[in-house]
């Protein structure tokens, strides 16, 4: 089938993977610091220097070389092709679906919209979710995805793969619905001469990390409830990681990683929906 003849939500599926593969390659030492930054263990002396994000980044290239920066990618790819992919094919068939004749949605349609899209997204990548958590932990020794997946199911079973889909889906859907809200209503009020120019993406890039921002600080205690829980060998229940955090590391705990995290997920975000803008105009597809 020529690319021409597909289906639009087909082309937003291909536009969506092939901005997740840009993002992703880019911003994955980001996440894999963050990741390290959450699971560090709270065996500090007083008055020794905190650890922050730079001190991991040293010290992951240091013991694990440059290349260590991208532990996790080859899960990352597994799970961002795809999942971006399903997210934005989802969005757009909503946002077709419900919105029809070029309606605009609100500002709590926008929400509703990308919380719906990131749910689906976030159910259907979770067990790949798990497996790049802990890889990028460090504290296992997996060799391949398919690997991991395998030795999972036989070690802790099928169960372990979907560990942490309550804290994930509190993350991710406020995460995209905060996300769309701020990112649509942002581009809204951009003048007209901005939009219509050459330098359009570069102003829906500015939309987006300033829409990323917003929607990373709101959603952090999340993410590290999510992060512990998939780490975690053993079945931990949402409340018994929230417990743990609050018990080893204080309230200050549920925003460790905020930096690497914002900064990842703001510039992935914001890379992702101007490269997938920009592939559905070339479509001749409104996004």
């Amino acid at each position: 089938m020529e690319l021409a003849l597909a289906h639009p939500a087909l082309k937003a599926f291909m536009c969506g993977s092939l901005s997740g593969t840009c993002s992703t390659l880019l911003f994955q030492p980001l996440d894999l610091v963050k990741t390290r930054l959450q699971t560090l263990k709270n065996n500090m002396k007083p008055g020794a220097p905190k650890v922050g994000m730079m001190t991991v980044l040293v010290q992951v290239v240091q013991t694990e070389s440059f290349l260590g920066l991208w532990k996790g990618v080859s899960p990352s790819f597994v799970r961002c092709i795809p999942g971006v992919g399903i997210y934005f094919s989802t969005f757009y068939s909503l946002k077709q679906h419900y919105f029809q004749e070029g309606r605009a949605p609100n500002a709590g349609e926008a929400v509703l919209l990308g919380a719906g899209a990131r749910a689906v997204a976030g159910v259907c990548m979770l067990p790949v979710t798990v497996i790049k958590t802990r890889f990028e932990s460090g504290r296992y020794n997996y060799v391949s995805v398919l690997g991991a997946l395998k030795s999972v199911c036989e070690t802790e079973g099928p169960r372990a793969l979907f560990s942490g889909l309550t804290a994930t889906l509190l993350r991710d859907a406020p995460f995209s619905g905060i996300y769309v809200m701020f990112y649509s209503q942002a581009k809204r009020s951009l003048p007209p001469e901005v939009s219509s120019s050459p330098y359009a993406p570069l102003g829906n890039f500015g939309c987006g990390v300033m829409a990323g921002v917003l929607a990373s600080v709101v959603t952090q205690p999340a993410d590290v409830v999510k992060t512990h829980i998939q780490v975690s060998p053993s079945h931990w229940t949402t409340k018994d990681a929230i417990r743990y955090i609050f018990t080893e590391h204080g309230l200050r705990g549920f925003f460790r990683g905020a930096v690497p995290r914002s900064l990842r997920r703001t510039l992935m975000a914001a890379m992702a929906w101007t490269v997938y803008e920009q592939l559905m105009a070339r479509m001749g597809l409104k996004s």
